[in-house]
C-alpha cells in the first residue's frame, strides 16, 4: 500500500471528530480536500473506512483497525522528533500531560516550576475527568497522567507522590461545625453534594461507606469540584472533596472542614504512564520533579 503520513493525519482527525467538517477546520483544509484524501486512502486499502447512518458518521471495522495504526504512527513521529531534539542537545522538546480536574489546583504549580527550569519546553495540558484520563492512557495519547486512582485494567506504571486527603465540608456556621468526632451515622441524615458516578472521589467515598457499614441515600451530583464547593457554600448540603481543592474557600472562610470520625479518607496522587513507554530526557525530568519535589514546591 502507498499511504502517505498526511493521509494518516487526516484520517485520524476525521476519526477523532467523526466529522469531515470539523476535521477540515482543525487541519485548516477545505472539506472537499479532506474528503478526497479519505477516498484515496479507502482506495489504497480497498475497504470503506467510514459509514454514514442518518446524519452521523461511524468507523467501520476496517476504520477501527486502521485508527490503531494511525495513532501508533503519530506517536512514533512525535518520539522521532523528540529524539532528534535530544541528539541536537536541545531543550525544546514537548511534554503532554493530562490531570484530573481535582489535581488542577496544584498541577499548574508543578508545571510552572518545570517550565521555569526548562523554558524551551512545549507543554500541553488537558484538565479532564476520570473517563477521559483512562481514554488517554488506553490510547497512549499523552505522555503522563496525574490522577487519584490508577486503572487496574490498563498496563501502566503508577508512582504515588503525595497524599490526597478527602474531607467532609460544610458551609460556614453549619450546626455540625460545632461538634467534634461526628459519628458516621449522623451523616446518613444529611444531603451530600458529590461528583458524578465514575469519578475517583466518588469511587473512594462509596467504597469507604460500604466498608464502614453505612450509606448515603440523599445525594446531589455536580460535574466539578468548583460546583460542589459553591453548592455547599450555598447551603444545599455537605460535600466530600479533596483537601487540595479548598485553599481559597478556607482562606476566605466560606467553608469549614468537619471533624468526622474516620476522616479524612487518605488517598494518594499518582503519576501514571503506560508501562514500557519510552520517556525522553525532558519527560524524565518532569517525572523526577513530580515524584521527588512536589511536596517542597507546593509548600512554597
Amino acid at each position: 500500500m502507498n499511504i502517505t503520513i498526511r493521509q494518516f493525519q487526516i484520517f485520524e482527525a476525521v476519526a477523532q471528530h467523526l466529522s469531515f467538517t470539523r476535521a477540515a477546520e482543525m487541519l485548516y483544509l477545505s472539506q472537499p480536500a479532506v474528503s478526497m484524501q479519505i477516498k484515496q486512502l479507502e482506495s489504497e486499502v480497498e475497504l470503506a473506512l467510514f459509514e454514514r447512518m442518518g446524519k452521523r458518521l461511524f468507523l467501520t471495522e476496517a476504520g477501527k483497525e486502521l485508527l490503531i495504526y494511525a495513532r501508533n504512527i503519530s506517536q512514533q513521529l512525535v518520539e522521532l522528533d523528540e529524539v532528534m531534539d535530544e541528539i541536537r542537545g536541545s531543550e525544546r522538546g514537548s511534554v503532554t500531560i493530562a490531570v484530573a480536574t481535582t489535581a488542577n489546583y496544584f498541577a499548574l504549580k508543578l508545571l510552572g516550576e518545570f517550565y521555569r527550569r526548562f523554558s524551551g519546553t512545549n507543554i500541553s495540558l488537558d484538565v479532564t475527568n476520570r473517563e477521559s484520563l483512562l481514554k488517554h492512557l488506553n490510547d497512549n495519547t499523552v505522555d503522563m497522567v496525574i490522577m487519584g486512582q490508577p486503572p487496574e485494567d490498563i498496563d501502566v506504571e503508577a508512582t504515588p507522590f503525595m497524599d490526597n486527603p478527602l474531607v467532609v465540608i460544610a458551609p460556614k456556621g453549619h450546626e455540625l461545625t460545632r461538634q467534634k468526632q461526628i459519628p458516621l451515622s449522623v451523616l446518613q441524615q444529611e444531603t451530600f453534594i458529590m461528583r458524578e458516578h465514575g469519578s475517583g472521589t466518588r469511587i473512594a467515598m462509596e467504597r469507604f461507606f460500604e466498608q464502614s457499614g453505612y450509606s448515603i441515600s440523599s445525594v446531589m451530583e455536580m460535574s466539578s469540584n468548583e460546583a460542589i464547593n459553591q453548592a455547599v457554600e450555598a447551603g444545599l448540603g455537605l460535600g466530600i472533596v479533596s483537601h487540595h481543592t479548598l485553599e481559597l474557600e478556607l482562606a476566605l472562610e466560606r467553608l469549614e472542614v468537619l471533624d468526622v470520625e474516620s476522616f479524612p479518607i487518605m488517598r494518594h496522587w499518582y503519576l501514571v504512564h503506560r508501562k514500557g513507554k519510552r520517556l525522553t530526557a525532558l519527560m524524565d525530568e518532569f517525572k523526577r520533579l513530580v515524584i521527588n519535589e512536589a511536596g517542597q514546591i507546593l509548600e512554597c
